[in-house]
Order: structure tokens, then sequence, then C-alpha cells
């Protein structure tokens, strides 16, 4: 069906909303290198616990929903109408992709100080490109870092829980994932929540983390 110009705009918003209201359905379903330029393949350097300490008292604490939003919130365009014929992915496809995006994020926030650089690779084998694992493993063995972590037998675990959808195309779609890592050592436990934009490629069921760098920076 042919939709005026205006009838178009309200489409667009519609979608919008849906949107927002998935995120929050997302939120409450699941458990779950260096930035710089906009291309892809980025990962933010493991040189120290994950960034800013949390205000969150535990590991994987629920966080409250964007804007507000609760599960079934969403305003529908109309009754009977399906959202998903005016996205370029399907409902199990949005599924599929935030769970490799829950994964990649418990794997890429959990390490030991026994690990070398190909085994903390290998824990996100099958979750991210082949581009971007090269510049993560790059990143773990960094001299500087490798020695801090071995030094203070840093052992650290994680779990990444999905904010919002920041942004989709026809074959990727960016999620704003709050990571939450507790890291333990000789000198003493710390526990860090930062917020990222982590972007998959792909298609249906089959989805691989190509850029991740912090929320803040901005994911184009």
């Amino acid at each position: 069906m042919d939709l005026n110009p205006a009838q178009r705009k309200l489409v667009f918003a519609a979608v919008v909303l849906v949107l927002a209201g998935l995120g929050a359905f997302l939120i409450i379903q699941g458990p779950l290198g260096k930035h710089g330029s906009a291309d892809h393949g980025r990962a933010v350097g493991l040189t120290q616990p994950l960034s800013t300490p949390s205000s969150a008292a535990g590991l994987g604490s629920p966080e409250p929903s964007p804007g507000g939003l609760a599960a079934g919130s969403a305003p529908s365009p109309g009754t009977g109408a399906n959202i998903y014929q005016w996205l370029p992915f399907t409902q199990a496809g949005l599924s599929a992709a935030a769970d490799v995006v829950r994964r990649f994020a418990a794997a890429y926030a959990s390490y030991s100080y026994t690990q070398s650089a190909s085994s903390y690779e290998r824990q996100m084998r099958g979750l991210v490109t082949p581009q971007l694992a090269s510049v993560i493993a790059r990143g773990f063995a960094t001299p500087g870092v490798a020695q801090i972590r071995t030094r203070q037998k840093q052992i650290a675990t994680g779990a990444g829980r999905i904010t919002a959808i920041r942004a989709f195309g026809a074959s990727n779609i960016t999620f704003v994932v709050a990571i939450t890592q507790r890291v333990a050592g000789t000198g003493g436990t710390k526990q860090t929540t930062t917020s990222y934009a982590v972007t998959v490629t792909g298609a249906s069921a089959s989805w691989q983390v190509e850029d991740v760098q912090l929320a803040s920076a901005g994911n184009t």
C-alpha cells in the first residue's frame, strides 16, 4: 500500500517508538582495541578494569530501562500491525543479534592473568569478526597491560546488559550495552560498569560483533 507523506511520517514515528520498546524488551528478557576513527574493527583496549566505577552493588544487577519504558509498553502503529515489515530484520533475527552481543560482553570482560592472548581471543571465537578478534588480541597482549595483569594476578569476570538500540541498517545493528566487570587480584577487588556501543553485522540468526567502543564516543 502506497503511503502519502503524512502517513509515512506517522509510520516513521511509530517505528522509532516501537524500537524503544524493543530495547526495553531486550533489557527485561536477557542476562545478557583502540578507539579513534570511524572505521569498523575497533575495540576499547583492556588497559585496566573497564572504566568508571558503578554505583550498582552486584555483578549483572538490573539497570533501569531507557526513558522509563517497561516491557510491553511500546505503542503499536495500528491494530494487528507487524512492525517488522518496516525493519530490515525479523523478531527472531533481532533476538539472535542481542544474544550474540550479551555473550560477547561476558567474554570480552572476563579473563585470567594465566591466559595468553590467543586463549583470550578464543573466548570470542564465532562471536566477533576475524578483524576485530585480531585487534582485541593485540590489545590484550600489550606489554604494559599484560605485566600489570600478571603482577597483580588479576582475574576478571563480566556480564553485559543491553540498554538500547542506537542504530540499524540493512545488515548491522548497534546496541548500547552496559558491561559490568569485577577484577580481583593482589591489589584488591574493583567493580566497574561502563556503557559501550557494540555493532553486530549479519542477518537472520547469523551475527558477529564487528565494532566495540565507548558509547560516549558514538558509533556510526
